[in-house]
């Protein structure tokens, strides 16, 4: 039985940072439960809301910004277009004058200490990404809804079934590699291909392709801004913006208006071993510097692992000289699909499966989508995946603080470098002699999962977390 049907669409998605699981998830279940009032027909009646955060939205909610988008969402605000330099002035505002305005239309009364509500030792079953929406009517009456964001910005509502678009006929339905490698030797197609004819179903190619590449225009502009931003992250670790510095060492103090201009520069500076690895590596702290300072980003699958896809592709934009609409569509939608059989049968969640489910999620994507736009085979592509996933397994989630900053923007670019290094791997090697499938390694993955004790599970209770001495401002 099939399980999910997923879209690149689903796996990458436009938003704020610094969280996809607890910042972007959270606010999307905000606008689904404001949705769900105006249906009711009871927004007017409002006059009350309180929200109950549990386990890992709790614990980490506020390093990771749950608050600040709960209550954007709230409001109405949308994370795709978003103001970013509007977060800190509008929470401040709700904070100061103790108003909201629900959907944008019904003004109530809000108190954040009192009405948003950290639930630090209390979890629900069904995941440990939990929120409670309780809106109270002017004729006494309530009403009372739970969402679960488990992992991608994924949202579920208590009760509902986890697959939220209208089904469709898909011509090659996929769960597992074994799937995917059928449909491909079946029809001689490229990974790539499998999945745009699966796209079909949903939209023209037209309209694919022009998503695909606003995807890719907001993972540029996220790296480019990145790397020409400076000064302290937030949220009081005081870490300091690395990408700029890197930027201007390799590339010198010059000025570059505009990303292709930049990315010229860029090849300029020359091809040996050191130079594409510190590249490789300022392209994945850009983009996460910008993930925790609230910026916007592609979920990749992702928020704390959105540098590392970027990244991969940069490195093949401008070390493999492939700058080509064609050759990012590629990229992107061989990577989405193997990520869509990553949640398929394990989790894309860290707060479900630690950091594995993330930064090993994205490498193991961007290894594929690499091999595949460098000529390997099918077998070879699946092969990639797997290795940069083999060897991410068991890598637990303990943000620092709670924040997305430490040791998190670093395994960005340990993420990218192993991405690449799985993809000359795969393309030296026969994968008809390989050991390990691709499906035995999601599978590895999962039980890894459910072994995995819970203090390493975006809790901040236990690792780096707990041995970093650290003194945060109070919220």
């Amino acid at each position: 039985m099939q399980r999910e049907q997923i879209s690149v669409f689903d796996m990458f998605k436009i938003g704020i940072g610094p969280s996809s699981s607890h910042t972007l998830g959270p606010w999307r279940a905000a606008e689904q439960f404001v949705q769900s009032l105006v249906q009711q027909e009871v927004l007017p009646q409002v006059e009350q809301v309180q929200i109950l955060l549990y386990g890992s939205l709790a614990k980490t909610g506020r390093g990771h910004g749950t608050d600040i988008a709960i209550l954007l969402g709230l409001s109405g605000d949308d994370p795709v277009t978003f103001e970013v330099d509007q977060v800190t002035p509008k929470i401040a505002h709700i904070t100061i004058s103790q108003q909201l305005i629900l959907g944008g239309i019904k003004p109530i009364s809000f108190s954040v200490e009192n009405d948003l509500m950290f639930l630090y030792n209390e979890s629900l079953p069904f995941h440990p990404n939990a929120v409670t929406f309780q809106a109270f009517l002017l004729n006494g009456k309530a009403v009372t809804e739970t969402y679960y964001s488990i992992g991608g910005g994924f949202v579920v509502k208590d009760g509902a079934s986890a697959q939220n678009k209208q089904e469709v006929d898909l011509p090659f339905p996929i769960d597992t590699a074994a799937d995917l490698l059928h449909w491909c030797i079946k029809t001689g197609l490229r990974i790539s291909e499998v999945v745009m004819e699966n796209e079909l179903a949903w939209r023209t190619e037209q309209e694919t392709r022009a998503g695909v590449l606003n995807i890719f225009k907001a993972l540029k502009e996220c790296m480019y801004r990145g790397c020409h931003t400076t000064g302290l992250l937030p949220g009081g670790l005081n870490v300091a913006r690395r990408a700029f510095k890197l930027n201007s060492k390799l590339i010198g103090n010059n000025a570059y208006t505009n990303y292709d201009e930049w990315v010229t520069a860029i090849r300029k500076t020359g091809e040996g071993f050191k130079n594409t690895l510190d590249w490789v590596s300022c392209f994945a702290l850009a983009v996460n510097e910008e993930n925790a300072s609230f910026g916007r980003v592609v979920t990749a699958p992702t928020n704390g692992a959105a540098g590392v896809i970027p990244a991969v592709l940069q490195y093949y934009i401008v070390f493999c000289d492939s700058f080509t609409e064609e050759k990012i569509i590629q990229f992107l939608l061989t990577a989405s699909e193997i990520g869509s059989i990553f949640k398929k049968g394990a989790t894309i969640s860290a707060a479900m499966g630690g950091c594995q489910a993330e930064i090993g999620v994205s490498s193991a994507m961007a290894a594929a989508a690499l091999t595949e736009c460098l000529g390997g085979t099918q077998r070879q592509v699946l092969m990639a995946a797997e290795i940069a996933m083999e060897h991410h397994l068991g890598l637990t989630c303990d943000p620092i603080g709670g924040l997305v900053q430490i040791p998190c923007i670093e395994r960005n670019t340990m993420g990218a470098i192993k991405a690449i290094t799985a993809s000359q791997l795969a393309l030296q090697s026969n994968p008809e002699k390989a050991k390990v499938s691709l499906d035995a390694v999601v599978k590895t993955m999962w039980q890894t999962a459910l072994d995995m004790n819970s203090k390493y599970k975006e809790t901040s209770d236990g690792g780096l977390a707990i041995n970093i001495p650290i003194s945060l401002p109070e919220c």
